[in-house]
This record gives C-alpha cells, sequence and structure tokens, in this order.
C-alpha cells in the first residue's frame, strides 16, 4: 500500500494535561472520561477477579457496573461518590493497605500515578458511570455484528414511507410540509403563519451566509412579483463567496481547526490555513460529498481535482485535517503517544463523517453500536501505514506533466546525445587511455577469487519492470515508469553532460559504469 502524502501537518484546540482539568477526554465528571480513562483500566486490571465473568470472584466485589462498587465486598462499600478519601476502591489503589492493595503484582502490580489521578478525579466527581441509568453488566455473550445491525434503526437502509393523511392539505407546500403538519396535528398544535418577505428573506440569509441581506438585495426581492421570486434570492445567497466561508467556520470545529499545536511552546503548524481556504473553495464549488470524503481520507491518491485558475491539486489539501490534533514535546512514552494521536483522529474523522463514537472499540467491542474493536484496529492501520509530510500542492501536477514531456523526449535526443560525448572526448581520452588502464592495473592487482558459497541474491523489487513488485513508487527516484535499457540522462552542466546512463546485465559490472551504479539510475 502506497503510503498517503498527507499535505499538511495540521491540531486539535489546546487542552490541560492535567488529569484533574480539562483534557481531551473531558472532564471527570463526563461519560467520555469514564470511557477512555476509568472503563478500561477497570477492565484491564480488575474484571479478570470482580466482574461477572470472573472464574472465581474474589471478595464477593463486582466493579464492572457502578452498583457493584456502591456495594462493595466482604470489607464494604468500595466507593463514597465525591469522597475519594471515604472509598475503598482509591485507598486500594494508593496502596494504602497492603493487605487490600490493587491491582496484585500478577495483574501489573500498582497502577502509575496519573491513572490513579484519574480515578480519583472521577470520584472526586461523583464518580459518573456510563450510561448514567446505571452500570453496563459484562457478559459473555459474543458481540453479533449481524445482530447489533438489526437492533437499530440507523443501520437500516432508509425507506420511503407513506405520505400520511392531513385535515388541512391547503397548508402544506411540499411533502415535508405534509410530514410537519401531521405531527403537529397529531400533537393538536397549529402551524405558525406565513412571515412576511423582509423576515423571510433576513433568515435565509443569516442561515446561509451569517450576514443579513444587503439593502440592494432586500429592495429586489421586495420588488419581484414572480413565483419564484425566493429560489432566485436563495440561489445568489449559495453563489455568494461567505456561502463556504460560514459553513467552513463549522467544518473547522469539527476537524479541531487550529494553527498551532496547543502545547505549551504552542509551536505554529506549518500551511494550516492552506486546509482552511481549501474548505472554502470545496464549499463554494459544490463538490459532491463523496468526493469531498474521498479528499479527506486519501486525496493523494486519487485523480486529482485542480483547481480552475491556478492548476494546483485541490485533493491532496483535504489530508491536512488527519494533523491537526495536539502534539507534546519529548514525551515519555512514545508509543502511547503515538496510539493517542492515532486515537484522536479515527474519533475526529469518524464522528465528523459517520456521527459515530468508533474510539470507543479502543478497548472493547462497542457497547451500542454495530463496531466491533476489529473495525477499530482496521481504522488504525490505515494511518500507522500513513505518514505525514508537506508537499507542492501548487505545482505538482505541472512538474508531472513536464517530466512525462521529457520521459518521451529522452529516447529521441540519446543517440545523439552519446554520439556527440563521444566525439568531444575521444581526442582527449584516447592517447591517454592505454597508460591510464595499465597504471590502473599495477595500483589495483585482481583480487584472488572467493571460491566459498555466495548465497543467492533476492529480489526485493524490480522497477525495470510493470507490476513487477507489490511496492508502489513514491517518488522520483526511479523516474516516471519502468527503466529503459540504454536511456540517457543528461546532466545540467558542460562539464557534466550526461549524469547517468541506464545499463542492465553485464554491463553494469564494467569499472566504467560504477559512478552511475552509485547513483541508483540502474536497475
Amino acid at each position: 500500500m502506497k503510503q498517503p502524502n498527507l499535505s499538511l501537518p495540521l491540531l486539535v484546540v489546546g487542552s490541560f494535561l492535567s488529569t484533574g482539568g480539562v483534557s481531551l477526554w473531558g472532564t471527570p465528571g463526563d461519560a467520555e472520561f469514564f470511557e477512555r480513562k476509568i472503563r478500561p483500566v477497570l477492565a484491564d486490571k480488575c474484571f479478570e477477579c470482580h466482574s461477572a465473568d470472573a472464574k472465581s470472584l474474589k471478595g464477593n466485589l463486582l466493579l464492572d457496573s457502578r452498583e457493584g462498587l456502591l456495594k462493595g465486598g466482604d470489607t464494604g462499600p468500595s466507593l463514597v461518590p465525591g469522597e475519594p478519601d471515604k472509598s475503598l476502591l482509591i485507598t486500594a489503589i494508593h496502596y494504602g493497605d497492603p493487605e487490600t492493595a490493587m491491582p496484585p503484582k500478577k495483574a501489573g502490580g500498582k497502577l502509575p500515578p496519573e491513572v490513579i489521578a484519574d480515578f480519583q478525579a472521577w470520584v472526586q466527581a461523583g464518580a459518573v458511570w456510563a450510561p448514567s441509568t446505571g452500570g453496563v453488566q459484562t457478559t459473555s455473550k459474543k458481540f453479533d455484528l449481524a445482530q447489533r445491525k438489526a437492533d437499530h434503526w440507523c443501520w437500516r437502509p432508509p425507506v420511503s414511507h407513506a405520505v400520511p393523511k392531513v385535515k388541512d392539505a391547503s397548508w402544506s407546500r411540499s411533502l415535508s410540509d405534509t410530514f410537519l403538519l401531521a405531527k403537529l396535528e397529531q400533537k393538536g398544535l397549529q402551524p405558525a403563519p406565513p412571515t412576511g418577505k423582509n423576515t423571510l428573506l433576513r433568515r435565509v440569509a443569516f442561515d446561509l451566509t451569517g450576514l443579513p441581506p444587503s439593502p440592494e438585495a432586500l429592495a429586489a426581492f421586495l420588488s419581484d412579483p414572480s413565483s419564484d421570486a425566493f429560489a432566485k434570492a436563495v440561489d445568489t445567497l449559495l453563489a455568494s463567496p461567505q456561502f463556504g466561508e460560514r459553513w467552513t467556520r463549522h467544518w473547522l470545529d469539527l476537524v479541531r481547526y487550529a494553527e498551532s499545536r496547543g502545547h505549551e511552546f504552542d509551536p505554529i503548524i506549518p500551511n494550516a490555513w492552506q486546509y482552511r481556504d481549501y474548505l472554502v473553495r470545496a464549499l463554494n464549488a459544490d463538490v459532491p460529498y463523496d468526493q469531498f470524503l474521498k479528499e479527506h481520507l486519501a486525496g493523494d491518491l486519487l485523480p486529482p481535482r485542480l483547481h480552475p485558475e491556478t492548476g494546483a491539486n485541490e485533493s491532496i489539501l483535504g489530508t491536512g485535517f488527519w494533523f491537526l490534533n495536539e502534539e507534546v514535546h519529548s514525551p515519555v512514552d512514545m508509543r502511547q503517544d503515538e496510539v493517542d494521536r492515532i486515537d484522536n483522529r479515527v474519533d475526529v474523522m469518524t464522528k465528523s463523517f459517520l456521527g459515530l463514537t468508533v474510539a470507543c472499540a479502543r478497548c472493547h467491542d462497542h457497547k451500542f453500536d454495530a463496531i466491533s474493536q476489529k473495525d477499530y484496529y482496521a481504522l488504525t492501520g490505515f494511518l500507522i501505514s500513513s505518514s505525514q509530510r508537506l508537499v507542492r500542492f501548487e505545482t505538482m501536477e505541472q512538474e508531472r506533466k513536464t517530466s512525462e514531456a521529457l520521459a518521451l523526449l529522452r529516447p529521441q535526443i540519446a543517440p545523439q546525445l552519446l554520439s556527440a560525448v563521444a566525439t568531444a572526448v575521444r581526442p582527449a581520452l584516447a592517447p591517454a587511455a592505454p597508460a591510464v588502464l595499465t597504471a590502473a592495473r599495477k595500483a589495483f592487482p585482481a583480487r584472488p577469487k572467493n571460491t566459498s558459497p555466495q548465497p543467492a541474491p533476492r529480489l526485493l523489487a524490480d522497477y525495470t519492470q510493470t507490476g513487477a513488485t507489490p511496492f508502489l513508487q513514491d517518488g522520483s527516484a526511479f523516474g516516471n515508469g519502468p527503466a529503459i535499457p540504454g536511456a540517457v540522462f543528461a546532466g545540467t552542466s558542460a562539464t557534466a553532460p550526461i549524469a547517468a546512463i541506464v545499463t542492465h546485465g553485464a554491463a553494469k559490472r564494467d569499472p566504467a559504469w560504477k559512478n552511475i551504479v552509485s547513483k541508483g539510475e540502474t536497475d
């Protein structure tokens, strides 16, 4: 798989790193904080001995539900919400009493200080358990993807519903109105009367552009008696530059846009604004949503959508949203830092494009939706195999066309170039060649042949033939396609008229080609 050329390194809005304050996972009183910081630790360190699925329940203590914590075990209640000092759970993880210290050594021993601080802050904030209506008991029931999809309407394909019957059929101007009116009549409510043209235009202008209508636009709308006056006014607003600017602002909130990393040193993100402006252009150009989605996920792998005026590659700019997250400097645990960044990207992408909390499946199959832990790590694999870099999106397509044109010219100019170089250097080289070769033979005597068996060479990648390797080329080191024997690469100065000549087979072993071979231009 080719690694995407992620066009821009970009961020999450800054957060406090202290466990007791606002963080990437919310506050200790939020359900998300529990799901991210508390439940995974309980599942990993405690459920083996203190859950409904435990083979041998220890101390009659269940830690897989809030009720179990409040009830406690043989030594009494384990949890006193709001009072960590009175909660036996907190005492145990602090290793305050050697007899009740938890987790035991076989489960990894004492928890890290930051995890203990998370638990203390969670209890202090009231020990919120998600869902708030009560604990979720762990069971041995197998995760059934098909059943999950069948259990909830959101996983079913949309279907057409019969148009409901209404009492006042004359009120509706569209099918949507009929459905709305049916619900209003069901509740015994009356629809609001039609608003005036002045208010109507003002409402739609604020909705589409975030600005009031101009006096000229208002006057034109009020003086237009045609039946499609409102439709024309809406089209004008949709065509205005302010439409893309307004709705880009909302999208930027979804993808946690900022122009710095949000850490204590707050470094600036190079070219973050290019992603912002890309969004404005995409919305104003009415780019189809499926294309918009593809550009965000892997715009570097798509046939480029070009800027109509500059010819720049617009598609690749969409990938910049992946790297808008906060980044710390010199993390102590590099692996933890890496997976946290990837988790943030999965979370943002799935919430923005799918409206789902897929990141819940980082630690377990999703508790409610049809998302398995396997699904989650398939997404992380996509990101782990990708890399972040800046690309010359303004010129890359023009350079690609120029390079393709040069590739067509090379076979035509190679014979003339080789002949001209040979003619030019022969008078100087011919008289001196015998003496130089004799001196070289004396200075570098022939090496004794190695008679020991040599391992057979192993071919890793053959870029001389199309489809001969599973790897995709990324860069111009091997040219634009398979290497052609005899291809000449012209130099950049009169003293070096030939940069390289592509050779094959025995020709590569000739000492005359050692410089060419070292430049990686051969097969």
